[in-house]
Formats: structure tokens, sequence, C-alpha cells
């Protein structure tokens, strides 16, 4: 696979450049944080970049894209056009779509929000050429103040925009309603609603570390014999960073999804989600162009059969079983190094996934760790892949992606925990663990197991402990015995927490 070329840049270009990935992460943390607090049954879309305001009018198309997990948070786009922009053109009818648009005040907003992280972990990792040996020490908490002040809502009468599409017919030949038609997970949707600001807002933003490294370093270096290092020291970074957010800007909005036509008429989906085209078939009743319906959103509370789903998923950890036992340790490696920072996994996610679309991803734009880190990835799959083994190769970046995606699907804490046990025999500790939750059977276990012993360490139960309870499950320890209960309506959390365990401990 061929990847677009890094450009090189000079030391004031990049120091721009992450300047300006600080500002629009900032800005996204923002409008998280602001959708988290206001919005408790989740109808509206924070919005992720400062750039995309301009283009959240009232009644612009928005582009949903589902991601192959349902347990993760679709994609949006505004492709800059609105619905009145894609209808037929000369249909009988086809007034301007104006419906009255409804103005208020929604809320006057101000909060703090942050982590703090501490990490003290000891690691082991083995190359071909070298050893390590890695202790790395350190607490780090991140706080952002915003200000928002007053801010305005503006929404679409739907009643009038209901009445007035019943009897429209969209251009299927137009761009956007041709691309958006041949992804089987994306649908189009129709803003109706956002929340902006009335005054200049600032969003402070600090960050503190304090950190110590220590590290014994050994290495064969090739015609140079041998070569030792030890290195110890200690760090202390502080960091603000202001931004001023402009009036009127969109922190956040809310859309009605279209369910599309084969002839282009389209309804509204004014009640649920469930938005996407009509399957256009053929005589014989086959797909002509492999256009999906797609079934709406996952409930979040819905109940899942835990062993059921892991089993569908068993060919993943199969296929990471049959990879050399050097790569597979190269490979855990590499995700536990990733999942030390969630922005990390988010990335990461997003460059297998379009890998696995068989796009190209461009790496210039990444933090320069992030970029080693998923170069480092995408070479050893090359390296565990031959010549004329393109489905295989796709198989495993599959595997893997499955695993990320389950990683980002988790809490940022029970992320920080896992971290913390990906040792060989906490991991498999960890695999009977979750096929115990998933069996749902109630038994006990024996703690006196070989395969447990490992949890009646003091520190290692108690991140086990934390690592089950924020993924929904109690762990219930009675002297030698433990059982697990899953906690009601516990959404995804289980699952994905037992795919990333399941599939980390496969790579052991």
């Amino acid at each position: 696979m061929s990847l677009q070329p890094v450009s090189h840049k000079d030391p004031e270009e990049e120091l721009e450049e992450k300047r300006s990935t600080t500002i629009s992460q900032m800005f996204a943390k923002a409008t998280k944080a602001f959708v988290k607090d206001t919005d408790h049954e989740g109808h509206l879309i924070p919005v992720s970049s400062l750039n995309d305001t301009d283009k959240l009018k009232l009644r612009s198309l928005i582009v949903k894209t589902r991601h192959r997990c349902f347990w993760q948070e679709p994609k949006y786009q505004s492709p800059g056009f609105t619905l009145g922009d894609v209808l037929k053109p000369g249909e009988p009818g086809n007034t301007p779509l104006s419906p009255t648009v409804k103005e208020s005040d929604f809320v006057d907003y101000s909060g703090i929000f942050g982590d703090k992280k501490e990490m003290n972990t000891d690691g082991n990792v083995e190359a071909k050429l070298a050893d390590f040996n890695i202790t790395v020490g350190g607490k780090w908490s991140t706080k952002q103040k915003l200000s928002l002040g007053s801010l305005n809502k503006e929404k679409v009468d739907v009643k009038e925009l209901h009445n007035y599409s019943k009897d429209r017919v969209l251009d299927m030949s137009h761009p956007v309603i041709k691309q958006t038609r041949v992804n089987p997970r994306a649908v189009l949707g129709v803003l109706t609603e956002r929340i902006m600001t009335s005054l200049p807002c600032p969003v402070t933003n600090n960050v503190q570390k304090r950190g110590n490294v220590g590290a014994n370093v050994s290495a064969c270096v090739f015609l140079s014999g041998k070569a030792s290092m030890k290195q110890s020291g200690s760090t202390q970074t502080d960091s603000d960073v202001s931004l001023g957010i402009p009036a009127n800007t969109v922190m956040a909005y809310s859309l009605i999804e279209l369910y599309v036509k084969c002839n282009g008429k389209f309804d509204l989906c004014l009640i649920c989600n469930n938005g996407g085209f009509e399957i256009d078939k053929s005589k014989d009743g086959l797909e002509v162009d492999g256009i999906m319906d797609l079934g709406g959103d996952f409930d979040a509370n819905s109940p899942l059969n835990l062993n059921e789903e892991l089993d569908k998923l068993n060919g993943h950890f199969q296929l990471l079983l049959t990879l050399p036992a050097a790569k597979r340790s190269s490979l855990l490696q590499l995700l536990k190094t990733t999942m030390e920072d969630r922005e990390a996994v988010s990335v990461l996610e997003s460059v297998l996934d379009q890998t696995c679309d068989g796009e190209t991803p461009d790496l210039g734009d990444l933090e320069e760790s992030e970029r080693e880190t998923v170069q480092a990835i995408l070479d050893l799959v090359d390296q565990c892949v031959g010549k004329d083994e393109d489905e295989f190769r796709s198989s495993l970046l599959s595997a893997i992606h499955l695993i990320v995606s389950a990683m980002d699907g988790m809490t940022d804490e029970g992320l920080s925990v896992l971290g913390s046990c990906c040792s060989p025999p906490v991991l498999q500790a960890l695999q009977i663990l979750v096929q115990h939750v998933a069996a749902g059977i109630g038994e006990t276990l024996s703690l006196r197991d070989a395969g447990l012993a490992v949890l009646t360490e003091v520190v290692v139960f108690g991140r086990t402990e934390s690592l089950f309870g924020h993924s929904k499950v109690t762990l219930k320890r009675e002297e030698d015995t433990l059982r697990t209960e899953m906690k009601d309506q516990p959404g995804y959390l289980p699952l994905v927490m037992s795919i990333t365990v399941k599939g980390l401990a496969s790579l052991v």
C-alpha cells in the first residue's frame, strides 16, 4: 500500500499547524461538553470544526455516515447545498423553500471541565535488534473553561417543511445525491435547528504535565558491537491557550433524515432516525447498485446478546492468532502505546477506516507521534502479507480495525485502566472473565485456577474491577471466589470492552 507523501515543512510552519490543531481540538471539546451538559436526549450534534459553521444554514443538506461498528458515533458533513438546491428542476409547483423560522433564547452557559491522569508503568519491549526496559511515571491534567454566554436557537417550522416536501422530487443526478447514494452507510438529512452564540465567547485551555522517565537500553548494533545507555530525568510542562469564538457561531444543530425513493420522491423521518435510500432491485430481486436500506441508529440502551455478538466476531480473533508470535507482540505493544492517548486512538481508527474502504489516507496532517504509530502498524501488516494475498491483507486490516474501533468506543477511564492491564497473564485472565460475562450463567469462578491467579494481586484486581466497572459490569469477590454481574441497561459498553480484551489477548 502506498501512502501520500509526508511534506517537509520548516519549524515555523509546523508550529503554526500545531497551534491550529490545538485550537481545532479546543473548539471540538467545547461543543461536545456543551451538548453533553444541555442535551440529555441526544438530539443535538456538536459542531466539530470552526470551518464548518458557515455551511450550517437552516435547511442545509447534511450527509450522515455511519461507521462499520454500530457503537461508534456517526460522522457528519455539510456539502454546502440546501434541500432546495437538489430538487429536480422544472417540476410543477417548485416554489422556493422558505418555511417559517422560529427564534428563541436557549441557555446561558459557562463551564469548566477537564481530566487528571496518573501513569506509573513498567514495560518490556522486545525487538529484532534491541531490548528495552522502560519505566515511565507521570501526572498530567487538562482544564478547559468556556463562557458561551447567552445562546440563541433557530428552528424551522417542521410542519411547513413537511407540507412543502410532500410533492417534491429530488434530482437523482445531482452530485450530492449520487455520491451519497453509492455509500451504503450514508444518509441525507436536513438541518432544522441550530444553537448559536450571540456574543464573542472566550475559551481557555490549560495543560499541566509532570513526569519522570527512566530507561535502560541494551542494543545489539550491526557492525558496532554492543552499546548500553541509562537515562533518567523529569519533565514539567505548562501551557495556556486562549480561543475567541465569534458571535453567531453555530455550536450545535439537529437534523431530520430523509428516506429517498428510487423515483426521487422522499419522506421526512419525523419520528426516528431511519433514513436511507430505497433498495433498487432488478426483476429477479437482486440489488442493482448495492444500495442498502439503512435501519436506523443503535439505541445505547438496547439489550445485546453478548455471547452471540462475540461469536460473530470470532473469525477476526482467530485470524490474529495465526500471525507469527513476534508480529503479534509488536502489534500488541503498538496498540498499548496508542491507548495512552485518546486522540491517537481516534486518529488510528479513522486511518484504518479509510484503508478498509480502499482509500489512501494522507498522513501528512497527523502529529509526528501519531504518524509514526499509524505507519508502524501499516508496515507490520504489509510484513505479514505475502504477494497476491490481497484478501488476507484486507481481512487482517479489518481485524485490527475492529479492535481499535472497540477501543475508541470505551470510556476514557476504562481505556486508561486497560492500558495498564496489557501484560500476557493479565490479558489472559481478563479474557476468561469476559467469556464468563458473555455466557451469562452466573457461576462462581475460583481465583485458585491458574488462569485467574494473577487477580489475587491487590493492584491487578483493583485495575480489573475498575475496568469492568467502567464497562457496566460488577465484580463481586469473596475470599478466593469471584462472580460477575452486568448492570441494568449496560448498552454497548460491555461489548466494546469484551472485543478489545479478546482482540488484545489474541496477540499474546
